[in-house]
Order: structure tokens, then sequence, then C-alpha cells
């Protein structure tokens, strides 16, 4: 007989592709990871040289003898200006948490702005920031109780909210009065906390549903309707039963000489000979006129004119048994079933 089951060369042959493609991915990704985390920073990274980064102004804040704690946990921020590039990602009541145990704070372009202005140099227009003079501003316009520079910068009480980051980065801290401005902002107090959102900060403001799109909730709703029209479409149709020809026509004797091989390979015959005893007792009981499950032995005796106790040996014998009392096993009961049909 041909085995169908695949072995462990035909399971790695099938799953190598697989396995490979995912292996070389897994290897991208943690290259990638390796690159990104020993690399110099990104946007408003006090660490960047690049020009979205912010190492100038971080330079000028050590010089002007402000000292910069770059961190993704701002448990002390007492005492100190709190500087959040990104506080869209942290909780609500975290933020404003933080906000009241730090001396100043100042977030960039929270999207809590009321209309958006192009960045531009703007004149300041307040006295918070006539020292700076004009500077490169734009972004989200705020409601505050001081505004400067049409409203793109706002402070309320100790939080000072800004509309765009251009002024802390290397690219734009040396035009206009960005430098200056961007120094009376952060350098109010001795130490800069530089928050950075650490990856618990950002799970808890929103959970995977809130951070998948609209337009892709409404494609993927749009999706699923879609399978389940063409699941009732090509489902299969319940009607009248038709009757089909067999392809092949396999005779009787076949399937139990199949069997039987199957029982001599697995060195079955005791197994065999329990088969052949249960058969031949089912086959016997309605002719004897016994109920099923109960012994037919003594019936059998009175009809066979043999003794009782060999019968019942006959029929409920359970000891081992080889391949040739295996083949006498099956004569005798046959023979036992041919008396009691003939008496």
């Amino acid at each position: 007989m041909t085995a169908v089951s695949p072995d462990a060369r035909r399971i790695w042959t099938a799953a190598r592709g697989p396995v490979l493609i995912g292996a070389v991915i897994l290897l991208a990704a943690v290259v990638i990871a390796l690159l990104r985390g020993s690399g110099e920073g990104g946007a408003l990274d006090p660490r960047s040289f690049r020009p979205e980064g912010s190492h100038a102004v971080a330079d000028l804040l050590e010089q002007n003898g402000v000292r910069v704690e770059l961190t993704d946990n701002a448990s002390s921020v007492d005492g100190a200006t709190l500087f959040v590039p990104q506080p869209n990602l942290i909780d609500p009541e975290r933020l404003a948490d933080l906000s009241r145990r730090a001396s100043a704070t100042v977030l960039l372009a929270p999207a809590t702005g009321v209309a958006r202005l192009e960045p531009e140099t703007r004149q300041p227009g307040c006295p918070l920031a006539d020292r700076a003079g004009a500077a490169t501003m734009g972004g989200f316009v705020y409601e505050g109780e001081l505004r400067c520079y049409d409203s793109t910068l706002v402070r309320t009480g100790t939080v000072t909210t800004i509309g765009y980051g251009g002024i802390f980065t290397n690219r734009d801290i040396d035009s206009e009065g960005n430098a200056a401005l961007a120094l009376s902002l952060l350098g109010q107090h001795e130490r800069l906390v530089w928050y950075v959102p650490s990856a618990a900060d950002r799970s808890q403001q929103k959970s995977l549903t809130d951070l998948v799109p609209d337009g892709w909730k409404f494609a993927a709703l749009q999706l699923g309707i879609a399978v389940v029209l063409i699941a009732l479409w090509r489902a299969r149709r319940l009607g009248r039963v038709v009757p089909e020809p067999l392809p092949v026509v396999v005779r009787a004797a076949e399937t139990v000489e199949g069997r039987a091989r199957l029982y001599r390979r697995s060195h079955a015959a005791s197994h065999a000979a329990s088969v052949l005893r249960q058969a031949t007792r089912d086959r016997l009981a309605p002719l004897l006129g016994v109920p099923p499950g109960e012994d037919p032995s003594e019936e059998i005796a009175r009809r066979t004119s043999r003794p009782a106790a060999a019968v019942r040996s006959l029929l409920y014998d359970t000891g081992p048994v080889d391949d040739r009392g295996l083949v006498a096993l099956a004569a005798e009961l046959d023979a036992v079933e041919n008396e009691v049909r003939k008496g």
C-alpha cells in the first residue's frame, strides 16, 4: 500500500518557501530596528543633527544654563519646564496631571486648534514675545488668555500652546527671531524635561479600533458584505437526490481482504478473533431468538449438541491467538453457524 501521510521531507519541501520568506522579513525588521535604535533620533529630537532635529536649540539652552533631560517617563517634573512635542499621543488626564506638577508647560500642536494657518514670518503682537520679535509661526490657531503671532501661540496660566514647531528645528532655528523665541519658551527654568511619549502612554490614549481610519472601517464593512454575498451565491443548494454511477465498483471481498491485510500487518490477530466472535454472536442471536447482548451459548448447545462450555469458550475466549489459530477459529465459527442454521 502507498503511504499518503506526508513525511518530514515533504513537509519541509512544502513549507520552506514561506519559512524562508518569513525569516527574511524578520531579519529585515530586526536590522531596521537596530539601525533606528542606533541612529541620532528623529524629528524634534534634541540628539538629532538632521534638519528636522532639535540639537541646536538643546545646545543653546545648555549654553544658557538650562539642563535638558530627554525622557519617555516624565515622573519628575516638579520645578521644571515640561516640553511635550507630541501631546496628542498622551492620555489627556495624564497630560493635565503633568502640567499641574510642572512649573511651566509647552505643548506643541495639540489637536485642539480651531483653525490652521500656513507657516510664515509673523509679528508677535503680545508682550510675551516682544523681545523675540518676528518669528516663523503658523499651524493651529488656539484660544487662550494671552495670544501671540495671530493666536498660533497662546498662554493660559503656566501652559503655553504653540501651533508650529519649526522654531525648534535645526533648519529654522537661525531664521528671524526663532532662536530667541525658542529660548524664551523652553528656558523659563534651570531644568527642561523634554518628554517623548512611551509606548505605554500611547496605548492608554487609543484602542486598536480607534487607530484604524474610518475609511478603512467602511471598506472592511463593504468587503465583509461582499464576502457574504459571494458565499450565498456560490453555496451548495440542496435539491432532489440525483443518483450517480460510481466511478469504480469495489467487490465486497476486496474490502474484506484489505481489512484482513491491515490486521495482519499490525499483528492484530487477537483483535480480528474478537471481531469474528462478535460478528458470529450478532448473526446467530436473531436466529435463536436471543435478545441482543445476552449469551446464546446454551441455545447453540441445544441446537448443535455441542457442550455449552465448549460453545461459550468458542464465542467468548479472550486468550491470545496467532495467525494459524485465527484461521482455525474462523473455520470453527463458520461450522457452528452452519449447524445452527441447519438445525
